[in-house]
């Protein structure tokens, strides 16, 4: 009797163990990032945390690397065949989650698409170029472009693919495509996670695409949990509920550095904070200090904008604003982007000389003005915005801190609300002329430039330099030509480039993850130890 009780006992403590063993082996991440997509639908906004979320699902045509390099995707391979023509080689053997094929009908589908289906933030952007589509055969398409266009490819890291049987009946309106794709009846993709379900703002729920064509993944389910909350976010790792978090505040880093469960990545990054200036003759939030109005908008004068860069100090907002989780920056790419100006310098802060130029320029006494930044977009937005206000003060400009949402202050700096901005961009496509053909070219939706340039910025010179890299084919040339452009940038001051961001993720020991300059955390890159 005794033998049976204690073989029942053996028994029970086995099947015990096995379930605790299993549980402790179960593939499943959990992801604590700050923000996540706005929906399933990959062409609807160029948004960076939209993409990083739906790069687990569908693949592009061309990969981005850790450190935005460009590496095969779907497109094995890539030629320029004369200086209108993108060849572009399909990976074959491909397929989508449904188990359907994937050929050139898929590629020509999705470009044709997203004119129709953007919304915010457009994704346009990374089709502008293309003017025809020719498919050669099941795995050979032909892009024809409006011209010379040389950063074609670094363009297709964005060209995400959709099924084209999966999409067809929701690729009409953003509305209607929104419904398909939502509800994961259009979802399709190429990726190396299926789509499982999205509560926005809330979580997206994958699960492992096991006929994935780069290899299957080790995680059978991974969760991307939404807490945009620094505080929570940190909370919630060291409770154990997610396994890793994005975008650890720079003042937690170092009590996590310290917990022997947990441990810390850090990494530069490509996201850097830069300020605009409004150049329209009627802007809305400058005036004399009394509340009188100016006899005009003193940033149109570039000694004002001279005295506003030397007024910066760029050292000390990484070491004290940013805690030291920043590096200052001379230009609005950093230094592992195609084009980045070795040759200049980041600003000396002199205020004696800048208080000296706002007095030439017929402003001793200074003015007022509200200064409007992001204080949820990027780690320190706030702090970094509040730091410059305080600065500005020391040159006689009486500043207005007005830190908002992204969500209220990106459509109000659209709408033209604002005099002076700060946020942060990112080079996100490798190469210089992304960022300056948006944000510094004159705004001209005839040429598809300047979309981002909404405060009446124009300079020929600068312009020029833009369009002639974006048609030269010879790289020596063209980043010489974005060079040049980046030193305009630094001399005419259309933007103040103030400090790029080094990025940290917090995570269990039991696991890692590779870095990437563009701050995207994907499970692709996460890994038990």
């Amino acid at each position: 009797m005794n033998a049976i009780k204690l073989f029942r006992t053996a028994a029970l403590a086995a099947a015990l163990l096995g379930s605790v063993s299993g549980a402790a082996l179960a593939a499943d991440l959990t992801i604590g990032v700050r923000a996540g997509p706005l929906s399933i639908d990959p062409h609807f906004t160029a948004a960076g945390t939209h993409a990083e979320a739906v790069k687990h699902i569908y693949d592009t045509l061309v990969k981005s690397g850790n450190e935005l390099e460009l590496e095969p995707g779907l497109a094995e391979s890539w030629t320029a065949i004369d200086d209108t023509t993108w060849e572009f080689k399909l990976r074959q053997g491909v397929k989508f989650h449904d188990g359907s094929d994937f050929t050139a009908e898929d590629v020509k589908f999705s470009i044709e698409r997203i004119p129709n289906v953007t919304g915010p933030n457009p994704t346009t952007i990374y089709v502008r170029r293309v003017a025809g589509i020719e498919i050669v055969d099941d795995y050979t398409i032909r892009i024809k472009t409006d011209g010379p266009a040389p950063n074609l490819p670094n363009d297709f890291i964005r060209l995400f693919v959709v099924s084209h049987t999966a999409a067809e009946n929701y690729s009409d309106t953003a509305e209607h495509a929104a419904e398909g794709f939502n509800s994961g009846k259009a979802a399709i993709g190429t990726g190396p996670y299926k789509f499982v379900s999205w509560t926005p703002k809330e979580e997206l729920v994958l699960e492992k695409f096991d006929g994935y064509w780069g290899g299957a993944e080790p995680w059978d389910k991974v969760v991307r949990k939404e807490i945009p909350n620094d505080a929570a976010r940190v909370a919630q790792l060291k409770a154990g509920q997610v396994d890793i978090i994005a975008r650890v505040p720079a003042s937690d880093v170092p009590t996590l550095e310290r917990d022997g469960s947990l441990s810390i990545v850090k990494h530069n990054s490509v996201y850097l904070f830069n300020m605009g200036f409004d150049f329209r003759d009627e802007t809305p939030q400058v005036t004399a200090k009394d509340g009188s109005p100016l006899g005009k908008n003193p940033f149109q004068d570039a000694r004002v904008r001279e005295a506003f860069d030397l007024a910066i100090d760029r050292e000390t907002i990484t070491e004290i604003a940013m805690e030291t989780m920043g590096t200052p920056q001379s230009q609005l790419v950093t230094p592992n982007i195609f084009g980045y100006n070795p040759d200049i310098a980041v600003p000396t802060p002199d205020i004696e000389k800048a208080r000296q130029l706002l007095a030439d320029a017929g402003y001793p006494d200074g003015f007022k003005v509200v200064f409007s930044f992001t204080n949820d977009r990027l780690p320190g937005d706030k702090d970094v915005g509040t730091t410059i206000a305080q600065m500005l003060a020391a040159i006689g400009v009486e500043v207005e801190a007005n830190a908002q949402p992204g969500a209220v202050f990106f459509p109000a700096n659209t709408r033209g609300d604002y005099t002076l901005t700060m946020s942060g961009w990112g080079t996100l496509t490798g190469e210089a002329n992304y960022t300056l053909s948006s944000l510094v070219h004159t705004n001209d939706p005839e040429l598809k430039l300047g979309a981002f340039n909404v405060r009446g910025y124009s300079n020929p010179e600068m312009d020029k330099l833009i369009e002639d890299a974006a048609v030269e084919m010879d790289s020596a040339k063209r980043e010489k030509l974005l060079q040049d452009a980046n030193l305009l940038v630094s001399t005419d001051r259309p933007n103040l480039s103030i400090a790029s961001i080094i990025s940290a993720w917090g995570m269990k020991k039991t696991i890692t993850i590779t870095p990437r300059s563009d701050e995207d955390t994907l499970a692709m890159n996460i890994r038990a130890n």
